[in-house]
C-alpha cells in the first residue's frame, strides 16, 4: 500500500501517513472551506490502511488552529481508529502535541481524549 501525503498550506494541514510504519501524522492548521471534500481521500486511505488486522497504529496530532468543521473531521478519524482497535485487534496510540502555553489546545485533546477510547497521550512542546 502507498503512503499518503497532502502538503500543508495556510489553512490546510500537512496530512503524511506511513502505510509501513503505521504512524499517522497531522499537522498545522486547517480551516478549509470545505472539509468534507479535504478529507474524503484521507478517510479512504485509512478505509483501505485498515482493513488489514492487528497493526500498530501511532496518531501524532500536532495542531496549531482548527475550526469547528475539521473537528468534525478530525473525530472522525479518532472514531475509525477506535472501532479499528476495538474490531480488528488493532494497536493504536494518540499523540496529541499543543504549544504548552495553549490552553485552548490542550483542553480539545482533553476533550477528545474523552470521546474515545483510546490510549491518548497529551504532550506538551
Amino acid at each position: 500500500m502507498d503512503n499518503f501525503h497532502i502538503e500543508g498550506s495556510t489553512y490546510i494541514p500537512t496530512i503524511d501517513f506511513d502505510a509501513e510504519s503505521g504512524v499517522l501524522n497531522i499537522e498545522g492548521e486547517s480551516y478549509h472551506e470545505y472539509t468534507i471534500e479535504f478529507f474524503q481521500p484521507v478517510f479512504e486511505w485509512l478505509e483501505k490502511f485498515l482493513s488489514t488486522p492487528e497493526r500498530d497504529v501511532t496518531l501524532n496530532f500536532k495542531m496549531t488552529y482548527f475550526n469547528t468543521s475539521s473537528s468534525r473531521r478530525f473525530l472522525e478519524i479518532l472514531t475509525m481508529l477506535e472501532d479499528y482497535q476495538f474490531d480488528n485487534n488493532g494497536n493504536v496510540e494518540i499523540n496529541w502535541y499543543y504549544e504548552e502555553s495553549d490552553i485552548d489546545m490542550e483542553e480539545s485533546g482533553e476533550e477528545y481524549s474523552d470521546d474515545v477510547d483510546l490510549p491518548f497521550n497529551l504532550i506538551p512542546y
